[in-house]
């Protein structure tokens, strides 16, 4: 497939385009969303939007582009950092236009939100596991319309009903005539056909390329370094910048020195904003000798004496004195009699330390601004630089690049807002790169979280009342904060929490929201509110286990018989990986989670082992997946053992932690990887399944951490309810790790006297 990346698609619609104009464009229609109605897929695409650029002879939605050289672009609404997200649109409109996936060509969307947005986000955005789930109804009946249109102007020109007509590889056929022409040869009479009010997809049934175990379009390039990622990208006459700004959280700029700094062969400029201050040279080592030669003062602000600790003391006393927002209530928790349980699990700030570091290239001309970057939310982009530049947004366009993990950390367009802050006091394109160190101390942050959980268990030992309360920051507030619940509620902060597997007769789930100090910016973290909710909601559920005597994977399975889709991954994995079947080594254990995040099924089993001394080994990890009908299970397998190292990677080594109102990890060798040589054997096992297709790009991230908490206490009997894990926890006892040191020098010493 031929890939493009650094193509503008044409100019951004009006902002507000009329009812009648918005019918006109096609595509996804999100001003429908806005004024309360459904998303309209069918309808000829207007004259001047994106999809008439170039040779787009046949342009019937805002995705698809047919030209007379029978070449077909997908516009593709979602972006790609690493998911899959363009085989995955790909796959969808080639199945329906009865092409190969080598023969589509995929291009970014432009800035445009009446066109791309994501209804399930409210934004043109990538993002929460959704595209397939988004794209999956959306793509398919964009191509439907387009093939029923090619094979329309077909059967018109030959004057045959279109039901006698057979498409392959984009060739259209009257096999009793033996005519056929191609989709590029009929593109112009299909412009001139009215577009269908409805069309019918493929039945399953049907389908030649979705559900295939098909090769990625993109592994390639990945492979033999042609991709190009945004910080790969050079304009011409571009000079490169990198930035330092205030270490503390609220912090500004009082003075910069830079008499060294111009002494630094290819310096060029240095520029400051209220918080920040950029050295610009001739190639990135001038830029980072010239920053690094800078003298700087700065006012550390009223955070200068903030830390870690003072955060946790804040949300302990929230949790305890704030006002509850409820989440979910069934029955009454309260005077239900039985065995009580509580806990406390306290989470830390993460950082989300994509390998690609933050990077844009911005140039702002008095009649426009051109802006490179790899981002999850383009529309954004052009917002925050018409509001720094005072330009208008359709003079605004934002190349859209590959980008090397994105994580939630590119839903947010703080570096193309500083970029551009620094970028407009220059006349040339300016590359700006954020170092490793900048990247992860000026990140928006996962929250941190504070929960108290309690359950009270009945004689058979199954939970009768369930309570949980959750105390953190919100990011959603932020983000988009006229997606708040009436209430106030950050439906993401309960995700998962307010929606268990399981049944309850008696439950209660709320939220006290408590805001960071200003300047420690919140973002979401693959896996989002899941991610923390799936960790305490299972980590309790093992302890339940644990204090009504039985099984964990035996507990779960009683409480899941009205849940057959949970149930069933949970078989699946059971059955995988041999539980209960053989005895295990001493300090070995395994640890079982079954959840349903972003309307997919899964269950992890991880098989752990801990050293006398504390360090943990991962030994196999086993996991069962339901996502309904999976698009390519190649994809699937890779998305869940991706996510899943990803977790675990936080779940060993990870966490931010604050000190005089600056962030304490600077690079990979205090805010480490997971390495090769740690990672477990990894099998993942598909359901065959017909339902919808559910998200999947953040659920292995989610399941990750309970399976490997609960298999660390079956392995030692000891429950860690923080992270990143605490070894010296673990470490077995004085008088065992004795007997280990007197076994290692008596061994040391009988090959000593073996040699002699």
């Amino acid at each position: 497939m031929n890939v493009r990346f650094d193509q503008p698609l044409g100019e951004s619609q009006p902002d507000n385009p009329s009812r009648r104009e918005a019918l006109k464009l096609g595509g996804l229609v999100v001003a429908f969303l806005w004024l309360g109605g459904g998303a309209k897929v069918l309808g000829r695409a207007a004259a001047q939007g994106p999809v008439a650029a170039g040779d787009a002879a046949f342009a019937p939605n805002a995705f698809i582009r047919v030209g007379t050289d029978g070449a077909v672009h997908l516009v593709m609404p979602s972006i790609e950092m690493g998911q899959g997200a363009y085989s995955g649109q790909a796959t969808l409109l080639a199945e329906e236009m009865d092409l190969g996936l080598d023969q589509v060509v995929v291009e970014h969307a432009p800035a445009n939100r009446k066109l791309y947005a994501n209804p399930l986000l409210g934004e043109q955005a990538t993002g929460g596991s959704t595209t397939i789930r988004f794209c999956w109804t959306t793509l398919r009946q964009a191509g439907a319309a387009a093939r029923a249109l090619l094979v329309g102007a077909a059967a018109a020109k030959w004057k045959v009903d279109p039901a006698q007509c057979t498409v392959a590889r984009g060739v259209i056929r009257h096999e009793a005539s033996g005519r056929s022409l191609g989709y590029g040869e009929v593109a112009n009479a299909a412009a001139q056909l009215p577009v269908p009010d409805k069309v019918q997809e493929k039945d399953a049934a049907q389908f030649a390329l979705i559900g295939k175990p098909l090769r990625r379009v993109d592994t390639a390039g990945k492979v033999d370094g042609s991709l190009q990622f945004g910080i790969d990208l050079r304009v011409p006459d571009m000079k490169v910048a990198t930035v330092k700004a205030c270490p503390t959280f609220g912090g500004k700029l009082v003075a910069v020195d830079d008499s060294r700094a111009r002494q630094v062969p290819g310096f060029v400029a240095v520029l400051k904003i209220d918080n920040a201050v950029a050295a610009v040279g001739e190639h990135f080592w001038a830029a980072k000798q010239a920053l690094d030669a800078l003298d700087i003062t700065w006012d550390h602000g009223p955070n200068a004496q903030y830390s870690t600790e003072q955060l946790f003391k804040d949300l302990a006393e929230a949790s305890k004195h704030g006002t509850p927002i409820p989440g979910k209530a069934v029955g009454n928790v309260d005077g239900v009699k039985g065995k009580a349980l509580e806990a406390t699990y306290q989470l830390p700030l993460l950082a989300h330390a994509t390998m690609e570091p933050q990077n844009a290239i911005v140039h702002v001309r008095p009649d426009g601004c051109d802006i490179w970057t790899g981002t999850q939310v383009p529309a954004r982009c052009v917002d925050v630089a018409a509001k720094l530049t005072g330009l208008k947004p359709e003079s605004i366009v934002v190349h859209n690049q590959y980008m090397g993990g994105g994580f939630g950390r590119r839903l947010f367009e703080d570096p193309v807002e500083q970029a551009v802050a620094f970028a407009r006091q220059v006349s040339y394109p300016l590359k700006m790169v954020w170092t490793r160190e900048e990247d992860i101390a000026h990140d928006r942050y996962r929250p941190a979280y504070y929960d108290r959980i309690a359950a009270t268990l009945g004689d058979d030992g199954k939970p009768v009342a369930w309570t949980h309360r959750i105390a953190s920051g919100s990011v959603l507030a932020t983000f988009a904060p006229g997606a708040m619940g009436k209430n106030g509620m950050d439906s993401d902060a309960i995700e998962c929490a307010a929606d268990v597997p399981y049944e309850f007769p008696n439950m209660k789930v709320e939220w006290v929201r408590h805001d960071m100090p200003e300047g420690v910016h919140l973002g979401w973290w693959r896996g989002v509110g899941p991610v923390h909710n799936v960790f305490v909601v299972e980590s309790f559920m093992d302890e339940l286990a644990h204090a009504a005597g039985k099984d964990p994977l035996v507990y779960r399975r009683e409480q899941l018989q009205k849940n057959p889709r949970a149930l069933g991954v949970l078989n699946l994995a059971a059955e995988k990986a041999g539980w209960g079947k053989g005895s295990l080594p001493a300090r070995v254990g395994r640890g079982v989670a079954v959840a349903a995040p972003f309307g997919s099924y899964l269950c992890v089993i991880v098989e752990a082992e801990v050293s006398p001394q504390g360090e943990v080994k991962l030994r196999r990890a086993v996991a069962a997946v339901d996502c309904g009908i999976a698009v390519n299970p190649n994809t699937v397998a890779a998305q869940v053992q991706g996510g899943l190292i990803f977790g675990w990677t936080a779940a060993l080594y990870n966490g931010i932690t604050i000190k005089h109102g600056a962030v304490e990890q600077h690079n990979f060798n205090d805010y480490r990887m997971m390495r090769i040589n740690e990672t477990p054997a990894l099998e993942v096992h598909l359901v065959d399944s017909k339902e919808a297709p559910g998200g999947i790009g953040e659920t292995g991230t989610v399941m990750a951490f309970p399976a490997l908490f609960n298999a660390l206490f079956a392995a030692t009997g000891v429950r860690l309810r923080s992270y990143p894990i605490d070894r010296a926890a673990l470490v077995q006892g004085p008088d065992a790790l004795k007997a280990v040191i007197t076994q290692a020098t008596d061994r040391a010493a009988a090959a000593k006297e073996g040699m002699a």
